[in-house]
């Protein structure tokens, strides 16, 4: 299934020139055009998916350890000192693009901060009422 008003669908099936560094049967993962850092990756499906919630559980698996195989050869070929892995999932999540994707970062010593937060702080008894919540939504 794919959708061709999709730009990632468009340049996951090649339709589009890319930086490509990885491609099989079910991905394609680019150089992204707005790095973040050097090496900046995406892995993109060449199925279209909106987001996590409707990506199916095979192609789910084989997305981590994908990104895995990227990030090591990140550090062994770019130097980087690590890297992160972002997936958005809707506008307030940071999505643009509505095609499941995952961000493969890398880091470097001294380098810029990115992918951070400020730790919050909730009461035992919000953290229970809010747990019950998902747990009864998870059954």
């Amino acid at each position: 299934m794919k959708d061709d008003n999709c730009i990632f669908c468009r340049i996951a099936e090649g339709d589009i020139p890319s930086s490509t560094i990885y491609e099989d049967e079910d991905f394609r993962a680019i150089l992204d055009l707005g790095p973040a850092s050097k090496g900046h990756a995406l892995i993109l499906p060449k199925n279209h998916y909106k987001d996590v919630c409707e990506l199916d559980a095979d192609l789910a698996a084989k997305v981590l350890p994908l990104a895995g195989k990227i990030g090591a050869a990140m550090k062994e070929k770019l130097g980087c000192a690590g890297f992160n892995l972002v997936q958005n999932n809707g506008s307030e999540a940071g999505q643009t693009v509505y095609h499941f994707h995952m961000h493969i970062i890398p880091r470097y010593e001294s380098g810029p901060a990115m992918v951070t937060w400020n730790p919050g702080s909730a009461a035992s008894e919000e953290l229970e009422e809010t747990a019950k919540l998902l747990r009864d939504a998870l059954k």
